[in-house]
């Protein structure tokens, strides 16, 4: 079956940041694109993958033994065997993209994207897929300075506690926010404390998308989002576990939405649940009111 995408959901003037089926088939082997799958863990990029792509591991490759953001050496090293030059047009796709668009548009990179549907309806549509290992030609990338409008450090976020100039948006599932579970599976962490920040609004991102994985329409986003101030000026801060859902809500909000003053708080529940001096609130499963602990 040819790539043929399904109409479009959201508006015209945010096509520049995602990329439909048939786009990203005619781009494949374009070697200005350079076409990135971004996962927890290889399984799936393994099983089948677009003709081309190469996978980013979200643990492996983007985050440290303590779940902080690679270094900038380590960071130019994967961009550079990835194929990606200064110059690039980077597609993301897979399990966490805003991930990796986040994390590029962090060091200033100019053209990134998002394939706007999921990886099985990017097959079904016909997009060249494969099982063969990718080796692109290596370039030589140095960082830009990062761009400090879009990240929230763990001191910015103890800030904004009870601040009127800030708002702290957990994007976890309702079993993390109230403190019943550490990692979304559910697996232990002997280290950490469950629970949220305290004054964090929360808001699950569960609703941005079709049944096909793209983007519902900029109406149906705005109402998602209700418990967020979309057309406000102060501060908006996001946080999951690791950053890939944070980064999927900066993402709607600042090119979709058009909503300004968005950071992701990357280190997110992986960092401030595992410190002794955060303060974390969790609600109590029997109806008792939360608990700052």
């Amino acid at each position: 079956m040819a790539a043929t995408s399904p109409p479009r959901r959201v508006d015209d003037d945010v096509e520049g940041v995602l990329v439909r089926a048939d786009w990203l088939a005619a781009h494949a082997k374009d070697p200005a694109v350079r076409i990135v799958e971004v996962d927890v863990g290889a399984s799936a990029y393994d099983a089948g993958h677009i003709d081309g792509a190469v996978l980013w591991n979200v643990y492996t490759d983007l985050k440290d033994g303590d779940y902080r953001l690679v270094d900038r050496t380590t960071l130019e090293r994967l961009l550079s065997r990835s194929g990606i030059g200064p110059e690039s047009t980077v597609v993301f796709y897979g399990y966490a993209p805003a991930l990796g668009f986040w994390l590029m548009k962090l060091y200033g990179h100019r053209d990134v994207r998002i394939v706007d549907c999921s990886r099985d309806a990017l097959r079904e549509l016909g997009v060249p897929w494969t099982t063969s290992p990718v080796a692109p030609d290596t370039t030589l990338y140095k960082l830009g300075d990062e761009d400090g409008t879009i990240r929230a450090t763990r001191d910015r976020v103890l800030a904004a506690i009870g601040s009127s100039a800030a708002t702290l948006v957990d994007v976890r599932t309702e079993a993390e926010f109230r403190g019943e579970r550490f990692w979304p599976s559910g697996g232990l962490e002997p280290e950490g404390r469950a629970g949220h920040v305290p004054s964090a609004v929360h808001q699950p991102i569960d609703g941005l998308y079709e049944d096909d994985g793209s983007f519902r329409t900029v109406q149906d986003l705005r109402a998602q989002l209700a418990g967020i101030d979309l057309d406000g000026d102060d501060d908006v801060i996001t946080y999951c576990t690791i950053g890939g859902r944070a980064a999927t809500a900066w993402f709607v909000l600042t090119h979709l939405l058009g909503r300004t003053r968005v950071r992701v708080y990357d280190g997110s529940w992986a960092e401030w649940g595992r410190m002794p001096d955060t303060p974390v609130v969790a609600s109590e499963l029997r109806g008792c009111s939360d608990a700052v602990r």
